[in-house]
C-alpha cells in the first residue's frame, strides 16, 4: 500500500475510532446501564457522571498499561533471569555482573557530567538570551533562530556537529569549522576532538546544550513576561541598576519556572543516547548509561545485564519525575 494512502486510512481509522468509541461508550452508558428514565432516573443520572470520566480515561489508561507499566515489570524480570540458562530466575547477579564492569562506571561518571554540565549551561544561556532577547527590537528573530535547533532530531544534530569537529590531513583545506580555526590560528596540526578522553564529553555536551537552550528560552521568556512591571518599577525608582533588577527582582519571582526547565533538561540528559551513539558510539570514554544498554542488549544480546541498566536509569529519573509532580500540584493549591 502507497504510505500516503495508508497515513490517511491509519487517521480515519484513529480517529473514526475515537469518535466511535466515546459516543458508543456514552450511549450505552445513558441508555442501556443507567438509563435515565423511571423512578430511579436520578440516582442513574448521578451514578452515570460518576463512570463517564473512566470511560474517557480508560483509553490512555490502557495504553500506558500497556507500553509503559507492562514493560517496567517485564524488564525487573528480565533483569533478573539468564538468557543462556532459558531465562532462569538468577537473583541479582547481572547487577553484581554489571557492578563489576569498568564500562558501567564510565558511563555512570559520563551521566554524572552530563548531569552537572548540560542543565545549568542551558538553562543559564536560556535565560540570558530569554533577557536579552526582550530588550532589543529584533528578539523575535533572534529567538526563532535560538530556538531552529529544537526542531532538528538529535541524530540530525550530531552529523551537523560531527562537521563541525572533522578534521582533515595536516596540510589540507579544513572542513571542520573547529579545526579550521584552530590551525589558522596556531598553526598546529588538525585534531580528532571526539577522540581526546575527558574533554570529548564536553565536545557532545555542546550539541545537547544547542539545542536545549532553545526550549529554556521559550519557557523563561513567557515567565520574565509574566513578572508585573510594578516591581521592576518600584526597583527603578529605588535606585536598582539592570544587574541588581534582573538577579534580586526578575530571578528569584520566576525560580519556579527555572527549577522546572532545569529537571525537564535533566531528565533528557538521563536518557541521552542518539548524540553519542551518532558521534562517538560510546568509543574513547564517552559511554554513557543509555547507549551501554543498547550495547549490551543488541550487540552483546545479554539482556539481563542490559535490563538492569535500564533500570538503574528509570530508578534515576523516577525521582526526578516524582518531584516535577508534586511541584506541579504545590503550584496548583
Amino acid at each position: 500500500m502507497h504510505p500516503a494512502i495508508m497515513g490517511l486510512l491509519t487517521i480515519a481509522v484513529g480517529v473514526g475510532g475515537c469518535i466511535a468509541y466515546f459516543w458508543g461508550s456514552n450511549q450505552f452508558l445513558d441508555r442501556v446501564l443507567f438509563p435515565a428514565k423511571g423512578p430511579n432516573a436520578g440516582r442513574n443520572i448521578n451514578r452515570a457522571n460518576m463512570i463517564r470520566p473512566w470511560l474517557f480515561l480508560f483509553p490512555a489508561l490502557f495504553a500506558l498499561s500497556l507500553y509503559l507499566a507492562y514493560p517496567v515489570f517485564e524488564t525487573l524480570r528480565l533483569s533478573m533471569t539468564d538468557r543462556d540458562a532459558g531465562g532462569a530466575f538468577i537473583g541479582l547477579a547481572n547487577y553484581i555482573q554489571m557492578a563489576d564492569e569498568p564500562k558501567f562506571w564510565e558511563a555512570m561518571r559520563n551521566n554524572m557530567l552530563w548531569l552537572i554540565v548540560v542543565p545549568a549551561l542551558s538553562t543559564a544561556f536560556g535565560l540570558l538570551v530569554a533577557q536579552l532577547t526582550d530588550r532589543i527590537g529584533w528578539g523575535s528573530v533572534a529567538k526563532s533562530l535560538i530556538f531552529m535547533p529544537m526542531a532538528i532530531s538529535f541524530v540530525g544534530a550530531s552529523v551537523i556537529w560531527k562537521l563541525v569537529y572533522d578534521a582533515r590531513p595536516p596540510g589540507t583545506d579544513q572542513i571542520g569549522v573547529l579545526n579550521a580555526l584552530y590551525v589558522w590560528f596556531t598553526g598546529n596540526d588538525p585534531q580528532q576532538w571526539l577522540t581526546i578522553p575527558f574533554w570529548n564529553n564536553f565536545f557532545l555536551m555542546v550539541v545537547l546544550i544547542w539545542i536545549q537552550t532553545g526550549f529554556a528560552m521559550v519557557i523563561l521568556s513567557a515567565a520574565l513576561r509574566g513578572i508585573p512591571e510594578e516591581t521592576v518599577e518600584a526597583a527603578i525608582v529605588d535606585g536598582a541598576n539592570p544587574f541588581q533588577i534582573f538577579f534580586k527582582i526578575k530571578v528569584p519571582q520566576i525560580m519556579g519556572t527555572i527549577l522546572v526547565v532545569w529537571t525537564t533538561i535533566t531528565i533528557v540528559v538521563l536518557k541521552i543516547f542518539d548524540i553519542v551513539y551518532a558521534m562517538t558510539n560510546g568509543q574513547w570514554e564517552t559511554q554513557v548509561l543509555a547507549n551501554y544498554m543498547f550495547d549490551k542488549l543488541f550487540r552483546s544480546n545479554d539482556w539481563g545485564v542490559g535490563s538492569a541498566s535500564a533500570m538503574v536509569i528509570m530508578l534515576l529519573v523516577t525521582p526526578i519525575l516524582v518531584w516535577n509532580v508534586w511541584n506541579a500540584r504545590k503550584e496548583m493549591r
